[in-house]
């Protein structure tokens, strides 16, 4: 548990890469909520998850709930900007997106740091992003305000 974890310290970053898709939204909420308990104030949750509002049928196809993809037999979860801004709103952060795709199918790339947290899946360290299928992350952080 994070109590037997933590005690009474606090982290200032937590990161879970293509995680959250594999659990539930009620467990995500309760996940959320722990790190939020035992963030420091200012620090963050950054989590980066396959995007359900990606442009390119073949991805969705493969990253989907039961999509032909590596791991993507037991994803429970398909998450737009939207979904995951909503889980983390609930658990009490702030939310800042950092690389999405909107519902017209538009990138969004608002410049993030490493050190806060190293995304391999992600535009600037993914070389497949510029590939045909374009592989990309939704990557969000919650800020503990």
């Amino acid at each position: 548990s994070f109590e037997h974890l933590f005690g009474n310290k606090r982290a200032d970053r937590f990161l879970a890469e293509h995680v959250f898709e594999h659990i539930s939204y009620s467990d995500a909420l309760t996940a959320l909520k722990n790190c939020y308990n035992y963030l420091e104030k200012g620090g963050a949750v950054r989590i980066a998850v396959p995007d359900g509002l990606h442009p390119n049928p073949e991805y969705i196809n493969m990253v989907k709930p039961g999509g032909y993809g590596e791991g993507a037999h037991d994803h429970k979860l398909l998450y737009d900007y939207k979904k995951l801004a909503k889980v983390f709103q609930e658990a009490g952060f702030k939310v800042n997106l950092l690389e999405y795709y909107d519902e017209e199918g538009t990138f969004h790339f608002n410049d993030w740091d490493s050190k806060d947290g190293h995304v391999i899946r992600s535009k600037r360290y993914d070389k497949r992003f510029n590939e045909p299928l374009g592989y990309s992350s939704l990557i969000v952080d919650g800020i503990k305000e």
